[in-house]
């Protein structure tokens, strides 16, 4: 079998921003809840041994949300209709969302979050396996720009939901689940009859047009692969261990402070993302603003490890933070041009996903082994080395698309 390889029909830019929307819908249902949420409920619960469980709770959830996320993209690539199990999972994960709020014990919290995780994980899969479906390799670079939105928004939808002037503590959880309907929901009423049947056609390794696709072969998607595990272990290390760090320096930091530089930093990556997502649709080179990224975001490490106080270690950590938000996004848009098998993209994004999952159990390793002995610094010039290794695996992908 061979695959026509002409021109598809490009997506409206309403349909992108709702599709960007609908990904923010994720975060929102995640990032309010694993960062805020769910601690306090824990403590509430459990009191001095609230570590230990929060802990458990976010291990077990991590080891469903890599299984379920696999199975989902394979039940996705099997029953075409990708929206219907993007629906159930929003109904679901929204349901337990609530319900985890009504928990009186810690087993029970346990429980909930391990299925609410299948429910969020049954709706998110078949959600970024859509956009394979619907959004040609000429607008991926831009797609990925968009998807920037989505830590940005969850962040600020956590701000708001703590906000207490504005949301009540008992419906905190309440507030969430709308958000999460209000973002996802519009995508799937106005989003129909926007697959690409060109996407979507099967595609083997012995057809002679693979050759017309320079990055999609499993070379390239182990190389992307690696390249953002890699990334994601530094990302995961100083989305848990910002604070820490900074009151390493100054040991009075303000925890709000730290929230707002972190918010901060994703909003500023939001336009940065959009252009560098823009200009590599135009200029055809999907992979280079990802080796430029990467590269930054080790440099940004390498500061904050040699910084002598806290303007120049903050200065660090907003190269890092912006460069790396804006590899993590571009990375996404452009993982679905080198998928090599369209019949097989949804479970082959839940591959891709063991790349945000796995590292949350890697990380803390890393860190109890080098910081109590080395400091941060050590920390940091490990992380460093592996964003520097990846941004170089990327460039091996770069010469391949170059190459005749």
């Amino acid at each position: 079998m061979t695959i026509k390889t002409g021109p598809i029909e490009r997506q409206p830019l309403w349909f992108m921003a709702l599709f960007a929307l609908a990904v923010s819908g994720g975060s929102i249902a995640y990032v309010p809840l694993l960062t805020v949420l769910l601690p306090i409920k824990i403590t509430a619960l459990m009191a001095d041994q609230d570590v230990e469980a929060l802990a458990r709770v976010t291990f077990y959830g991590a080891i469903i949300a890599s299984l379920a996320n696999i199975a989902f993209g394979m039940l996705s690539d099997r029953f075409a209709n990708r929206t219907v199990w993007i629906a159930a999972g929003l109904v679901l994960s929204t349901g337990l969302l609530i319900a985890i709020g009504s928990a009186s014990t810690l087993s029970q919290v346990i429980i909930l979050v391990m299925c609410w995780q299948i429910g969020l994980n049954m709706m998110l899969a078949p959600l970024v396996a859509w956009a394979g479906d619907c959004f040609p390799d000429e607008q991926k670079g831009t797609l990925g720009g968009f998807l920037a939105f989505g830590p940005a928004i969850g962040a600020m939808a956590g701000s708001l939901v703590t906000f207490e002037a504005i949301v009540p503590s008992d419906w905190r959880l309440i507030a969430v689940a709308v958000l999460v309907i209000v973002t996802v929901a519009p995508v799937l009423i106005l989003g129909r009859g926007h697959t690409r049947p060109e996407l979507m056609r099967p595609v083997f390794e012995e057809d002679p047009e693979q050759e017309a696709h320079p990055l999609r072969n499993r070379k390239a998607a182990v190389r992307m692969w690696i390249a953002r595990f890699l990334v994601q272990i530094s990302e995961a290390g100083l989305f848990a261990f910002l604070l820490f760090w900074l009151r390493s320096i100054i040991p009075d930091f303000h925890e709000n402070t730290a929230a707002n530089i972190f918010s901060l930093v994703l909003i500023a990556a939001v336009p940065v993302s959009l252009w560098l997502g823009s200009w590599s649709d135009r200029s055809a080179k999907p992979i280079i603003p990802l080796v430029v990224t990467g590269a930054l975001s080790s440099v940004g490490l390498l500061i904050m490890a040699f910084s002598g106080g806290i303007t120049v270690a903050i200065a660090g950590y907003v190269v890092f933070g912006i460069a790396a938000t804006v590899f993590l996004s571009l990375h996404t848009g452009q993982t679905l041009r080198v998928l090599p098998e369209p019949q097989n993209r949804g479970r082959d994004l839940g591959v891709f996903n063991l790349t945000n999952t796995v590292p949350s159990l890697v990380m803390p390793w890393l860190t109890l082994t080098l910081v109590p002995s080395f400091g941060f610094s050590a920390l940091f010039i490990c992380f460093a080395v592996l964003v520097a290794l990846g941004a170089g695996l990327l460039v091996g992908v770069t010469n391949r698309l170059a190459s005749p």
